[in-house]
């Protein structure tokens, strides 16, 4: 690691092709990185929704295998025998880009134990990973008060909502569309992360990856101007590979240097620390039924509402 930077470079990034960033979460960065990789007959790996809704990481080499990697995933992902295979395909002299998040990254750098010129590794900025038995007994929750059984899950709807909101829409067999932000508010509440997440040592400027990419939160101060509210993405640039990785890539994109120090948004920083009462939400999981779940920890308050009311009716008068 010995051509990582000190502090790394920091652009605010937005592709140029709008299709491409209506169909990304932030500003379509991942994707004008892997285009550059397929394009060089390379492959991606990446995490996907799998047909149960879980997310887990795959191997591809097609940019219709990409586009279903692009996308936010709030839940932990199976790693199955991607590490094996990525070792595989560099042995052979495939050009890998890697992405994940920063200790999936470090645990491929520890399996491979030796670095390689033809791998590209890129972490996304994490905030933590909740567990699947949360995601699982919820989905179980919604198809239940619904009668029908999930069809598509959209973790973020952009594209109703806008870059900034974090709505999530679940998409039934009835045809039925259900716009919520229970799961949201679960995973920001923080109990239902991994112990780990508590003590991860990436929450900070240094990862792993040779490029960090994540949503840029605190745009508006940072790159004033920049921001649509269509998306745009933080690019951290952490080492000289990865460095030359945006050069190849930028012509594709629309970008501003930036501060780092205007750009630390809280996973950045520190890791969000453990709530003292985490052991009653989990025995809460096991022991309750999950609507006990949702109105405990995924719905907001009496006086929350109230507040938010009022909020949004001085903004309305301002």
């Amino acid at each position: 690691m010995s051509d990582f930077f000190e502090s790394p470079v920091v652009y605010a990034v937005k592709h140029k092709d709008e299709k491409i960033r209506a169909n990304s979460r932030s500003g379509g960065i991942f994707t004008a990185l892997s285009d550059y990789v397929l394009e060089e007959n390379g492959v991606i790996y990446g995490c996907i929704l799998d047909e149960d809704f879980q997310a887990r990481h795959v191997r591809t080499d097609s940019s219709e295998g990409r586009n279903s990697m692009r996308g936010s995933k709030y839940i932990q992902s199976s790693m199955l025998d991607c590490y094996e295979q990525t070792k595989t395909d560099l042995i052979s002299g495939r050009t890998v880009l890697f992405s994940g998040t920063s200790c999936q990254i470090a645990g491929l750098k520890s399996f491979l134990g030796k670095e390689y010129e033809n791998l590209f590794c890129v972490d996304i900025v994490c905030h933590g990973v909740p567990s699947p038995l949360v995601w699982q007994k919820y989905l179980e929750w919604q198809e239940k008060k619904n009668n029908s059984k999930v069809k598509a899950v959209d973790f973020r709807n952009k594209t109703k909502f806008g870059w900034k909101a974090h709505i999530e829409t679940l998409t039934f067999e009835n045809k039925k569309d259900v716009d919520s932000d229970i799961f949201k508010r679960i995973f920001y509440g923080h109990y239902a992360l991994r112990p780990s997440c508590y003590k991860c040592p990436y929450k900070d400027i240094i990862h792993p990856a040779d490029i960090t990419i994540a949503d840029y939160w605190g745009i508006d101060e940072a790159v004033p101007n920049f921001n649509d509210d269509k998306g745009v993405s933080l690019v951290l640039v952490n080492n000289e590979k990865g460095n030359s990785f945006f050069e190849i890539v930028k012509n594709n994109c629309i970008f501003k240097m930036a501060d780092i120090s205007k750009s630390l948004q809280p996973p950045l920083k520190a890791p969000f620390p453990q709530p003292e009462d985490r052991w009653k939400f989990w025995d809460y999981l096991n022991k309750k039924p999950f609507e006990f779940i949702v109105k405990k920890y995924g719905t907001l308050s009496f006086w929350s509402k109230v507040k938010r009311k009022i909020k949004n009716i001085l903004k309305i008068k301002a």
